[in-house]
């Protein structure tokens, strides 16, 4: 008897679920359930939870954070049935928000699902009164103020603000949607300890690093003065733009750039950061300090130096 192979057209839709399948995809797709447990026994495909498989040809510790994060966010809707919702930060995935933290709990919720509980680190969330909800990718999911709402009281203190950065800087939201999601926020669990970094969400900030090192710089006592400080060369020409800025008492300026590995790190790249960083100087009204993810935690201490020599 032939075995039974993925086929290409369920692969297809598992490419676009962070290469999870339902039980019930599979047979959309020609599988019976005797065909899935045969993938199962040969290590075709790994079984997650009830009825919820990965098929990804790339284990999952080879696969991409972001890769991940989607995954997380498909195996919470699939594991709970059609009429799950995502929420929390597996929303924010879904809405195309930078910023979360590499790995992301699997959750969703079900409306009037008080008889099903958490299974297999899969985490049912309660279903807020009055949350609205959206369509993405077939599925219903949290609107972003829900969604932000949910998870930035969770979240580390420097993702918090990175979501939040992110939301605007995409124009996935604006300063209303921020005031609405920080309403309904209150009286959650640990949002006391976030009301700060919802005030310090700009929409300037172009990466989730950025945001890290300008929480860094807020808590050592030297917030920057500007974002995306804009560069003249002496013809008045915009030559550069700085990532946080300082200025000194004397009118010139400190000026941050930080390197996120996945953007700097080709030739190219290099060799235009080297470009960029000459044009900065060039202008002899600015100093650079050049940071990567690495110096998250010291950043702040180390503008700070600048700043007072």
């Amino acid at each position: 008897m032939r075995r039974a192979q993925l086929p290409p057209t369920l692969l297809a839709v598992a490419a676009g679920q962070g290469g999870v399948v339902s039980v019930a995809q599979a047979r959309d797709h020609g599988l019976s359930d005797k065909d899935v447990a045969g993938l199962v026994r040969r290590g075709t495909v790994v079984r997650v939870t009830r009825g919820v498989y990965d098929v990804g040809a790339v284990p999952l510790a080879g696969r991409s954070w972001d890769a991940r994060r989607l995954r997380a966010a498909w195996v919470g809707l699939l594991a709970f049935g059609d009429d799950a919702v995502a929420v929390g930060p597996c929303a924010l995935v879904l809405h195309g928000v930078r910023g979360l933290p590499p790995t992301v709990r699997p959750e969703a919720a079900v409306p009037r699902g008080r008889n099903r509980r958490d299974r297999d680190g899969i985490a049912l969330r309660q279903f807020d009164a009055g949350m609205t909800t959206t369509e993405l990718a077939g599925r219903r999911v949290a609107t972003l103020d829900w969604a932000l709402a949910q998870a930035v009281p969770e979240l580390p203190r420097g993702h918090a603000l990175a979501v939040l950065d992110s939301a605007l800087h995409q124009g996935l939201a604006d300063a209303d949607g921020l005031r609405r999601a920080h309403e309904h926020a209150r009286g959650r669990r640990g949002v006391a300890r976030r009301h700060v970094v919802w005030g310090l969400a700009d929409a300037r900030a172009e990466s989730p690093l950025e945001s890290f090192a300008r929480l860094d710089c807020v808590d050592e006592g030297v917030p920057p003065h500007t974002l995306q400080l804009p560069v003249h060369d002496h013809g008045g020409r915009v030559v550069a733009r700085g990532d946080m800025a300082w200025r000194y008492r004397d009118g010139r300026w400190l000026v941050a750039e930080l390197d996120g590995r996945d953007v700097h790190d080709t030739p190219d790249a290099v060799f235009a950061d080297r470009a960029r960083q000459n044009r900065l100087v060039a202008t002899g009204r600015i100093d650079v300090l050049r940071f990567t993810g690495r110096d998250v935690g010291t950043i702040g201490r180390t503008v700070r130096a600048a700043l007072h020599r």
